[in-house]
């Protein structure tokens, strides 16, 4: 098979090992070959521009910036790219990011291998492709309300051990209203308490320390 009949995949992650065992995955496969790796935003974006590959295998935590943030630079200047998102984690906020902001697929490094490249292949054949459990997941979540701006900046505040008087010096708003914040926060997250508000939004990619 020639090379202009392969899948043409850039692999993005700033993990030396993921990645070389990604490309080798990838390189395995008779339909498949690795252009180009990346380890930041950056080179992902400038190795887009000169590779074009068909499909981009893109960690969400990048050095630089986030790989919905590359995505999205990249989307800007070719609309039709094709990106899958790899991560850790199964927050369902980030998830919900990375789909509005146009990746194809999202894919847990967790995954057995074989679901990787399949998503590859759907991917490339102009299919979107999210594992059924990321998919339960996000349905979970999907009607619940939306956490405001303010709330992430009063969670945060909460993640970093301030007290609600502490929080609201830094925010220039009263006691009370840090209260009915951490009241609403509470409610959206279905948390009993402000040590379990922020680890909900941690695992479920709202914050990130």
């Amino acid at each position: 098979m020639s090379d202009q009949y392969h899948i043409r995949v850039f692999c993005v992650d700033d993990h030396p090992l993921l990645r070389e065992g990604i490309a080798t995955l990838i390189n395995n496969q008779p339909d498949m070959v690795v252009v180009a790796q990346a380890s930041t935003a950056k080179e992902a974006i400038d190795g887009f521009r000169q590779h074009r590959p068909d499909v981009v295998l893109m960690d969400i935590r990048l050095p630089d910036m986030s790989g919905i943030d590359a995505m999205s630079a990249i989307r800007q200047e070719f609309e039709d790219a094709r990106i899958v998102m790899l991560t850790t984690s199964e927050g369902d906020v980030e998830i919900q990011r990375a789909l509005e902001a146009g990746a194809r697929g999202y894919m847990l490094k967790s995954m057995p291998p074989k679901e990787v490249v399949d998503a590859v292949r759907q991917v490339h054949a102009g299919k979107k492709r999210i594992p059924p459990q990321i998919a339960a997941h996000l349905a979970e979540h999907y009607s619940d309300e939306a956490i405001t701006a303010r709330e992430i900046e009063v969670l945060l505040h909460i993640a970093g051990g301030n007290r609600n008087r502490d929080i609201a010096e830094k925010l220039f708003i009263s006691e009370e209203t840090v209260k009915v914040h951490i009241k609403h926060i509470m409610e959206k997250l279905g948390a009993s308490d402000r040590t379990q508000a922020v680890s909900i939004a941690l695992r479920r990619g709202i914050i990130h320390l």
